[in-house]
């Protein structure tokens, strides 16, 4: 490797492992290739040279790796950018106002979760910043496992957010077109019909060796084609690009482009049984759809190089890619692997349990969409993986919802108190600030509910909104009078229900679904409570903070769930 390529070499290893903390000769190679494109048919040979770098700049304190940057390769540390003001977003290279379209192209093979929200609001946003536009494109090119379910769940979790797209389509709404392209890639030498079984591909592949196939010409590749749509059983053939077998990046070892798949599609049913792969379809439809800044998760950093071959080998616009990271929950799976087998086995009951990190769960939870969508703005766009505690959008959630959250009394273990000495009825604020009114709220006989907690002292208290009491047991009850309002006093103060009216309702309680990598049986627990009577006026979904117990969602006339403290 001469001495150029083995400088920038370098600098891209020194930045990579001072942002990440290391760094590896894969990412090295393929950033490398990706700035130098006429090297690529050299990859196999300096190879072994960016090894030797990587190994050198991982051994280094982060100390020296910034010094050795800043002395040498400046122009690779990021000088701190300020943000835009019209947006919580870094600014995008090389973007212009009125003309930046970006994508959001979820799968249909599952209920969206805290991951899609983040891509989806990262394009949105980027999109409102620069006055362009978002498309909401459907990536369902995979039959076997896309349901007109998905497609709806992902439609309604979007809107719940309260992201905007100036246009909606499908990956298979250009099916005619993307299979053209195959079809002419096959026949310009880029792409070849391989019919070798899959595990004579990976020993390939692992050696880096190319197949037999790919020596065939265009004109028997061309027949193949052919056979793929008509007479080929599923999984007998494949497209593959012709990559790079040499290549240490791993994605252009010869991928597959295209594969048979009999399984009807949910919108196309059997027109179609040749469908082209993610990285194909991905490429093509962000060109053809005039996308100028495509974003994905870090988790396809390495397949970047490949999308640019692939334009490159089509003759097709390349949009500019940026790469930002994956954003999980602690304790709560993310993944459709970890998720489907306990919604089947039973553990989880659907993909709105609250202890789930789906859109669908955090809903039912009690989270706001607005919440939402600041917390992952907070993030900022970062490449550092994120696995953040729940309890920071539980924060997020507090800061947004508790304005617009009415108080209610809710006892638990309700313990009776015949207190007399009160008036007909108290009037209480819906609100500290007494932004949302007051209600009125009758005492009947004066017979009150207590939490046990709070009765099992007897004694003095101070109830909200009525004042101090004296009270002694009374059998299984207590009874008591009223003294004054003297809020001096210092007796503890508690909530209470009116038993006339009051209403028996239980409070789903969710924590943690996985503790230590293992499914939790106790995350969901629920617990028994008596509230007052203007519960049955909330309507199903308000969220409402019971005092002293926490910030919950009504979920049904006669059940809540506790969203946080």
């Amino acid at each position: 490797m001469d001495e150029g390529t083995a400088s920038r070499a370098r600098g891209i290893a020194l930045q990579n492992a001072l942002e990440h903390g290391s760094t590896s000769a894969g990412i090295v190679i393929s950033k490398l290739l990706g700035e130098v494109p006429s090297l690529r048919s050299r990859a196999g040979e300096i190879a072994p040279a960016v090894a030797r770098i990587v190994a050198e700049v991982n051994a280094m304190p982060g100390s020296a790796r910034r010094a050795e940057l800043e002395s040498s390769h400046a122009g690779r540390l990021e000088a701190p950018r300020e943000r835009e003001s019209r947006g919580p977003l870094p600014p995008l290279a090389g973007a212009e106002r009125g003309r930046v379209v970006t994508r959001f192209p979820p799968e249909p093979n599952g209920y969206p979760h805290i991951g899609h929200a983040k891509a989806a609001v990262i394009n949105t946003e980027y999109a409102k910043m620069y006055g362009g536009e978002c498309i909401l494109r459907m990536d369902d090119t995979n039959p076997e496992a896309e349901r007109l379910e998905y497609y709806a769940a992902i439609n309604v979790g979007l809107e719940w957010l309260g992201l905007e797209f100036a246009r909606k389509k499908n990956t298979s709404d250009d099916m005619r077109e993307l299979l053209s392209r195959g079809r002419a890639l096959i026949e310009a030498g880029g792409a070849y019909v391989c019919t070798c079984k899959r595990e004579e591909i990976s020993r390939g592949r692992r050696a880096m060796r190319a197949c037999a196939c790919s020596a065939r010409g265009a004109a028997d590749h061309g027949e193949r084609w052919e056979k793929m749509a008509s007479s080929y059983r599923a999984g007998a053939a494949i497209v593959r690009f012709r990559g790079d077998m040499a290549s240490q990046n791993t994605a252009m070892r010869d991928p597959a482009l295209f594969r048979i798949i009999d399984a009807r599609h949910p919108l196309l049913g059997a027109e179609h049984r040749v469908w082209p792969s993610y990285d194909f379809a991905v490429a093509v439809e962000d060109s053809l759809d005039g996308v100028t800044h495509a974003f994905r998760s870090k988790e396809y950093e390495l397949r970047g190089e490949l999308y640019s071959s692939l334009l490159a080998a089509m003759d097709m616009r390349e949009p500019q890619m940026a790469v930002f990271s994956r954003l999980d929950f602690e304790g709560m799976p993310v993944s459709k692997r970890e998720l489907r087998p306990l919604i089947e086995g039973g553990a989880v009951s659907w993909y709105d349990d609250p202890r789930l990190p789906t859109l669908a769960g955090m809903r039912r939870r009690g989270i706001a969409p607005q919440a939402i969508r600041k917390f992952v703005l907070s993030l900022g766009f970062t490449r550092a993986d994120t696995t953040a505690p729940f309890g920071s959008l539980e924060a997020a959630n507090r800061a947004e919802i508790d304005a617009s959250c009415p108080r209610l009394h809710m006892v638990r273990r309700a313990r009776e108190a015949r207190v007399s000495g009160l008036p007909r009825s108290v009037t209480l604020q819906n609100h500290p600030s007494g932004g949302l009114g007051e209600r009125s709220v009758a005492l009947g006989d004066g017979t009150l509910l207590l939490d046990a907690g709070d009765a099992d002292g007897a004694g003095a208290l101070w109830l909200i909104g009525i004042g101090n009491v004296a009270l002694e047991r009374d059998g299984d009850g207590l009874r008591g009078e009223y003294v004054n309002d003297d809020m001096s006093s210092g007796n503890a103060r508690v909530q209470w229900v009116a038993r006339d009216g009051a209403v028996a309702i239980t409070v789903a309680v969710p924590g943690p679904l996985m503790v230590g990598g293992r499914y939790d049986e106790g995350s969901l627990r629920e617990e028994a409570g008596t509230v007052e009577a203007a519960w049955a006026a909330l309507p199903e979904g308000q969220a409402v903070q019971l005092v002293r117990y926490g910030y919950c969602r009504k979920d049904a006339p006669r059940q809540a769930v506790r969203a946080h403290g």
